[in-house]
């Protein structure tokens, strides 16, 4: 939880100076007390390390680490710290925070952690790029700037080591339940359970200070029941919150009167009776949307979320989210579509309510209702994009006003804001395994959204990952088609960040897949893609073979609008090798096969490439020939670029031709052409703005 206390000596004295101090109609602070954990912690960062000791200059940046079970109020203390850092202007560079843990328990990937940095750091990762090319990507990012980085929950130093900056001008504040043992010079600060004036403020905070003045004993009495941890004294305090005519004694004596939880750490027990205390509360309708909140991806949910999980309506779901927050159940942003958050130290205890108290069929049906409902959220995220009176613009008139936007800006903002929960419901759908079909569908949805919203090369990370779990999902099911579909995809992503062997190795994969779903297109594209891969790498004999083999694949199924384009590849990969007379050959059947097409544009550059061969080959008069031809066509196509370049070609030929006047001429006229070309271009800009 959030919310901590102000240590102070007495219970009672604390409660009859907070009454008397603070003002009718005040707002309590967000952060109390700690102070001697928050000196101890800023008095650690100027301690002498090992290296200063040693008379050298630390390499690497200072590690504080803040221990403490869950519901311990670490998170709290480390938040509360790094303000006060900052607010001096000691880290100018900000806070970057990330956690190392998913609500579930399961630590996160390093990969995953990097990027986040990264992203917020706002330097583009390579989708694809593995966890050690990360990790350097951060520390150089952070070698130049003087910021505060706090890792959340760290499960054990593997984690937090590769992303320690080498920079000592840095401070890394990590939260972690025990010793981060491996790296040096590390102390922890060990959180145990408020003091009890401590505890009375927080209890105070939420239920009031009359209620704690009245039975300032018992309230002390109520912060030992709880252990002293500000997770169960926030669960108690909404408790008694939303009962104004129960006492603390009422509820102390409720608190014990809970089972102990002995299968628990000892640490862990406060929390879960008081969990236990509230959920009991609480009408059997709304106990069951807690539970089932446990299955939100990330530990993020909306209004959407709990009504499709709980299946009622979104008004309903909202309204009991509302009230968890005024429980001390979940938190939330506040913002126009608020997310809520379900504590890292509650997530674990609802899934223990909900193994224990729902049926596996019930909680297998809330996850497909959620799955379709986000499924659902994303169709109607793309289609806002569609032009008006569009097959996906009518499909979107018929959903319910409840899942519309109102345009595509609200869309993308959604889209922003809900990434982490949607990304992490395709992680969690797939590794499920039980809904497969759901979990392509919405893996499907989330590209198109992504793509349209931000751009292919924009989401590339995102999308990386997407079809890695495409992968999984076809793997599994023994999907073929799926399969190469998704290696396509990935191998793309692969070639287009460098990584050209990961990519043929991926094409080839791809290729056998295709062959097994007898799918013509996944085979065609992959024997190209192989071929393009092995010419990237400077292997143009087994390049020109590939794509002898793709060309043989559309001749025989009469495709020529792709024949023709790959007998241009074939004589680009023949120039590269010098074999200049399979490379005219192969140009002048593309210029053929693009004259049938009428494609007078495509034509004329085909000419144009046979012209630049002819020219290597020694025969400049054939080359200036062929040039001309391409001129004359490029004049018929209305393109000014392209008949620019191409007069530019027939100069270029002209001069070392010996005709330095002739080329002058074609060079003139080029000019003129582009120059025609920009002001048309700045005419149309002008009218645009008006």
């Amino acid at each position: 939880m959030t919310d901590q206390a102000v240590d102070t000596s007495s219970p009672a004295e604390a409660a009859r100076t907070a009454a008397a101090d603070e003002p009718s109609g005040a707002t309590p602070p967000r952060f109390f007390g700690r102070e001697r954990e928050l000196k101890a912690l800023q008095a650690d960062i100027g301690r002498a390390g090992l290296d200063t000791l040693a008379g050298r200059k630390a390499a690497r940046a200072r590690v504080l680490l803040i221990a403490g079970r869950p519901g311990s109020g670490r998170t709290a203390l480390a938040a509360e710290l790094a303000r006060r850092l900052t607010e001096p202007g000691d880290y100018p560079d900000g806070v970057f925070r990330v956690p190392l843990t998913e609500p579930g328990g399961e630590r996160v990937p390093g990969e995953r952690t990097a990027r986040e940095l990264l992203d917020r750091l706002g330097t583009v990762a390579p989708p694809g790029a593995d966890e050690d090319e990360l990790s350097e990507m951060v520390r150089e990012a952070f070698a130049t700037r003087r910021a505060l980085i706090l890792l959340d929950d760290a499960v054990d130093a593997e984690q937090v080591d590769p992303l320690l900056p080498d920079n000592p001008d840095c401070l890394v504040v990590a939260t972690s339940t025990g010793p981060l043992t491996g790296i040096p010079g590390v102390r922890p600060c060990t959180l145990g359970g408020l003091e009890a004036g401590a505890a009375v403020q927080l209890l105070a905070r939420t239920v009031g200070q009359v209620r704690i003045t009245v039975d300032p004993r018992a309230a002390e009495t109520l912060s030992e029941e709880c252990g002293g941890q500000p997770a169960a004294l926030t669960l108690v305090a909404g408790w008694l919150a939303a009962r104004p005519g129960a006492s603390v004694a009422d509820v102390t004596k409720r608190l014990r009167e809970l089972p102990d939880h002995g299968e628990l750490p000892l640490g862990a027990r406060p929390s879960a009776r008081a969990l236990h205390l509230v959920h009991s509360s609480l009408p059997p309708a709304s106990a069951r949307t807690l539970r089932l909140l446990a299955l939100a991806p990330a530990g993020l949910a909306d209004a959407h979320t709990a009504s499709a999980l709980a299946g009622c309506s979104v008004s309903v779901a909202r309204t009991t989210l509302e009230e968890f927050v005024r429980l001390g159940l979940l938190r939330t942003n506040g913002a126009a579509r608020p997310q809520y958050e379900v504590p890292g130290c509650l997530a674990p205890l609802l899934r223990s309510l909900l193994d224990e108290l729902d049926r596996p069929a019930e909680v297998q049906l809330a996850r497909a209702r959620m799955l379709e409902r986000t499924v659902r959220q994303l169709q109607s995220c793309r289609a806002v994009t569609d032009p008006e009176g569009s097959p996906g613009r009518r499909k979107l008139a018929g959903l319910p006003s409840s899942l519309r936007f109102p345009g595509p800006e609200a869309a993308a903002e959604w889209l922003r804001t809900r990434q982490p929960a949607l990304l992490a419901s395709a992680r969690m759908a797939v590794r499920d395994g039980e809904l497969d079909t759901l979990a392509r569908r919405l893996v499907a949805a989330l590209v198109r959204a992504l793509a349209v919203h931000r751009g292919t090369e924009d989401a590339a990370p995102e999308l990386y990952g997407l079809h890695g779990l495409v992968l999984d999902v076809a793997e599994r099911r023994d999907l073929p088609r799926e399969k190469a579909a998704a290696l396509l995809n990935l191998a793309d992503l692969d070639a287009r960040t460098g990584r050209t062997e990961e990519a043929l190795a991926r094409y080839r994969a791809a290729l056998d897949a295709g062959r097994e779903a007898k799918d013509l297109y996944a085979t065609g594209r992959a024997m190209e893609s192989v071929a393009g891969a092995h010419a990237e790498l400077g292997d143009f004999s087994r390049a020109s073979d590939w794509y002898g083999r793709a060309l043989a694949q559309r001749l025989a199924h009469g495709e020529r609008a792709d024949a023709a384009r790959l007998y241009g590849r074939l004589g680009a990969v023949h120039t590269y090798q010098g074999r200049y007379g399979e490379a005219l050959r192969n140009w002048r059947a593309a210029a053929s096969g693009h004259r049938r097409l009428g494609d007078t544009a495509a034509q004329a550059r085909a000419l144009s490439e046979a012209a630049r061969v002819q020219e290597y080959a020694g025969r400049p008069q054939e080359s200036l020939h062929t040039c001309r031809e391409a001129v004359e066509l490029a004049r018929g196509t209305g393109d000014v670029r392209l008949q620019a370049a191409l007069q530019l070609r027939l100069a270029d030929t002209l001069d070392r031709l010996g005709d330095p006047a002739a080329a002058r001429l074609h060079r003139a006229v080029a000019d003129n052409l582009l120059g025609a070309a920009r002001e048309a271009y700045e005419t149309n800009s002008a009218r645009s703005e008006k």
